[in-house]
């Protein structure tokens, strides 16, 4: 099949696709705007530090001390968000109103490549709530690590404002908007080939070409009433001979 007959097969019903495409963007417009409880994010830095022991720091920090502190904030990552630190936090902040279960899902750590900052986000509802939330879990955290890996090495870099104004990180509503769009216009080009090749009925000479395997000799346009009555009415009116025509004999 060449190109210009998918063309052709996607222009056929056009009408179809424009229609998929605006009820699809629609629904997913009204349902980003309305229906989804914007998502606010904050966030607060750690630095993780070499020490010798717990209340003696190095006096000079090597390339080698360095490179084994990142490989220890993969160890804290996972430290973060385990049970026995989120269970401490609801237990020293009740006014958070949350289990450790919803802490654990709300709570994200991530660091950056080869640095010693670790960062701990955190999504709610409320941007102020994240803030305390995320501030909570950095305190606790630093205070655990004594005991935890007999070593404190772990201070609290930045933490979040509850005060401050931040926009909601989630939803994206024009970017959702976008990927519907590109989604059912595939959707739609797809159900238009779908339904191409469930319809068998002869449209055109090629496929009459195609299905019998012999040339088309003549072919024979499909008239409308409408059109033959528009052909008579632009027809000229012509005088006949009969009884309408009248001669006159002078004498």
């Amino acid at each position: 099949m060449e190109l210009k007959q998918y063309w052709l097969i996607v222009k056929r019903r056009m009408v179809l696709i424009a229609l998929i495409i605006s009820v699809s963007c629609l629904a997913i417009g009204i349902y980003s705007y309305y229906f989804i409880k914007p998502q606010y994010q904050a966030s607060a830095k750690l630095i993780v530090n070499q020490y010798k022991d717990s209340s003696s720091m190095l006096s000079s920090i090597d390339l080698g001390s360095i490179n084994t502190t990142i490989g220890l904030i993969k160890t804290y990552k996972e430290i973060i968000r385990t049970p026995r630190i989120m269970k401490i936090v609801v237990k020293e902040y009740p006014e958070l109103g949350t289990t450790y279960g919803e802490l654990m899902s709300k709570v994200s750590v991530s660091s950056v490549n080869d640095t010693q900052v670790m960062s701990i986000s955190v999504r709610d509802d409320s941007y102020k709530n994240a803030a305390n939330i995320v501030n909570a879990v950095a305190v606790v955290f630093q205070k655990a690590i004594p005991e935890l890996m007999k070593v404190d090495n772990v201070s609290v870099l930045d933490k979040a404002d509850p005060q401050e104004f931040h926009g909601p990180v989630a939803p994206n509503p024009k970017m959702n908007i976008v990927v519907t769009f590109l989604l059912s216009l595939m959707f739609g080009v797809g159900i238009c080939f779908l339904l191409d090749y469930l319809d068998d009925t002869i449209k055109t000479e090629e496929d009459i070409e195609n299905i019998l395997g012999v040339p088309v000799l003549t072919s024979i346009p499909r008239f409308k009433e409408r059109d033959v009555t528009e052909q008579v009415n632009q027809a000229p009116l012509t005088p006949t001979a009969g009884r309408d025509n009248h001669a006159s004999f002078d004498s």
